[in-house]
């Protein structure tokens, strides 16, 4: 971006800020936390040498294999659980330490198998909660108010926290409602991290430091693993691994939600009962310990984070004291973003719409949310459309029209087309917009979509004032809607400044073709045929 261009020369929206696109940090961060984000998101997607503990049995190298969607979020990749099933009664296949089969190996000798005659065998998807800080940040007190483990309001949910012990908790430390895996299984960040360290990539560290046999066979693994447990080294200031990516997880910010309120969907939505298990709001904690980032925030995960019956949803898998038929209500921000849904992947492919009806279809029947289901079911198709909508609306970036997580020439074209229609409300298309949501697409929105801009920010006319505003304002015209003003697209092919636009001009943008520098007339970082037609286009003197 350069500097010294005003975004605006009128008033801005107080106090009111872009919110952050799916998979950027927390805003408000400080230099130092941003700086463990970026480290943390780098180990993150980083492959563990064998040399250095990865394995012997694993599934990923890294984390961000499978928390691809984006790096730290949701993924596409399914793990396999398997074990035997008697009277509806969960157990570990025998001779097994767990239920998770890990896919690779270091070498065959180490391999794991599925046994062949494992009654249960189950895939689950990799899920993510986001915003993991803001989420262990929920007080264990509020997730208990929602819980209504015997129904007693006769509602037909019956939600009920699963207590557990952290990982790093001291001996003696109180059980923390649990919020995090498909069964709700982990309470903390840094447990989510260790336990996915050692099971997934076979990682030991300090809270997870027993490595996982190959099918239990604890006389294997002292063939296959030659690397002194635990394998998570602390550096000089007393960080492991473990803690690093826990920085990056806890530091991710709330995927955004766009608009932010209003929308007759999440209406309907609530008017059919889907917000008694994916509850729209709740405050973090207050302690002074978190960070200001973390500190009394109010969030909208939309899930209660209980343990839920989901009927013929259920995975027939217990875990700790989550029953077979118990699921965890999975967050829904970022929803937009998923492809597959559900735990099992199930709904998965095409576009959003039939993927979504499909997820919410298979809430039924006999489940906690087969009611919820059956009235959606029941809704007129324009309701439908509504509820399906807003859905659309968890994760959607702030002036993304075209849903294609960049904001560009596309949508700056589609912010034009709302300015010159005045008015918007939050079922309108160009409620994407209205970012302070005043009704209205106006010059305050402009700057706000000058700000989300992907690309450089830029003032040819040299009059203080960003490129886009100008033209979105009118204050310059912008005939061949290439995002630059009229006034600046003749000089600018102008490369070698004698005042002409020839042939001079025409070899600097071919001796430059493919680079950037000298030839990249628009400034996108790459001399291409955009650059090619700009001078075709400006050819003679320089107006």
């Amino acid at each position: 971006m350069l500097t010294g261009i005003l975004v605006s020369s009128a008033a801005t929206a107080g106090d009111l800020a872009l919110q952050p696109v799916i998979g950027e940090p927390l805003t408000g961060l400080s230099a130092a936390q941003v700086a463990r984000f970026q480290i943390g998101k780098v180990l993150y997607s980083m492959p563990i040498p064998i040399e250095d503990g990865l394995g012997p049995i694993l599934n990923k190298s890294n984390c961000g294999s499978c928390h691809s969607n984006p790096v730290g979020g949701w993924g596409a990749i399914s793990v396999v659980r398997f074990g035997m099933e008697k009277k509806g009664v969960f157990s570990l296949y025998p001779g097994e330490v767990q239920s998770l089969a890990q896919s690779l190996a270091n070498s065959s000798f180490c391999a794991e198998i599925v046994p062949a005659d494992a009654t249960v065998v189950k895939t689950r998807l990799t899920n993510s909660s986001m915003a993991f800080g803001l989420v262990e940040a929920i007080p264990d007190s509020q997730l208990a108010a929602h819980a209504d483990e015997f129904d007693i309001d006769g509602d037909g949910v019956s939600g009920r926290v699963h207590w557990v012990m952290p990982l790093e908790a001291p001996p003696g430390s109180p059980l923390r409602a649990g919020r995090f895996g498909w069964k709700a299984q982990v309470a903390t960040v840094l447990t989510f991290s260790s336990d996915a360290s050692r099971n997934e990539m076979g990682f030991t560290n300090r809270f997870s430091p027993v490595e996982n046999p190959p099918n239990g066979d604890f006389a294997r693994l002292t063939v296959c693993d030659d690397v002194a447990d635990p394998e998570d080294t602390l550096d000089a200031q007393g960080f492991g691994f473990v803690d690093k990516v826990t920085d990056f997880q806890r530091f991710l910010a709330a995927p955004p939600q766009t608009p932010r309120s209003g929308m007759t969907g999440e209406a309907l939505f609530n008017q059919i009962g889907c917000v008694k298990c994916h509850s729209g709001q709740f405050t973090t904690s207050s302690d002074v310990a978190l960070e200001d980032s973390i500190r009394s925030k109010v969030i909208r995960p939309y899930s209660d984070f209980l343990l839920h019956d989901v009927g013929l949803l259920a995975d027939g898998i217990s875990d700790g004291n989550a029953s077979e038929a118990e699921m965890r209500t999975p967050t829904l921000w970022g929803l937009r973003r998923r492809d597959p849904m559900l735990h099992d992947g199930s709904a998965a492919g095409g576009s959003f719409t039939p993927r979504v009806t499909l997820a919410i279809a298979k809430h039924g029947p006999f489940g906690e949310g087969a009611a919820s289901a059956a009235a959606f079911n029941a809704l007129s198709g324009i309701d439908k459309t509504r509820v399906i909508k807003f859905l659309d609306s968890l994760g959607r970036a702030e002036f993304d029209f075209d849903a294609d997580n960049i904001i560009d020439i596309l949508d700056f074209f589609a912010l034009r087309t709302c300015l010159a229609q005045g008015t918007t409300n939050p079922d309108d298309d160009c409620a994407i917009a209205d970012i302070d949501q005043n009704g209205v697409v106006n010059a305050i929105d402009v700057d706000m979509f000058v700000a989300a801009w992907d690309g450089e920010v830029l003032d040819c006319n040299d009059n203080g004032v960003a490129d886009l505003r100008d033209i979105a304002l009118g204050t310059s015209q912008d005939s061949n809607e290439d995002g630059v003003p009229d006034e600046c697209v003749a000089c600018r092919a102008d490369l070698n400044g004698d005042a002409l636009v020839n042939g001079i001009d025409l070899s600097i943008v071919l001796a430059n073709w493919g680079g950037s520098g000298a030839g990249d007339t628009d400034q996108s970082g790459v001399v291409n045929g955009i650059d090619l037609a700009t001078i075709l286009a400006a050819w003679g003197a320089c107006r």
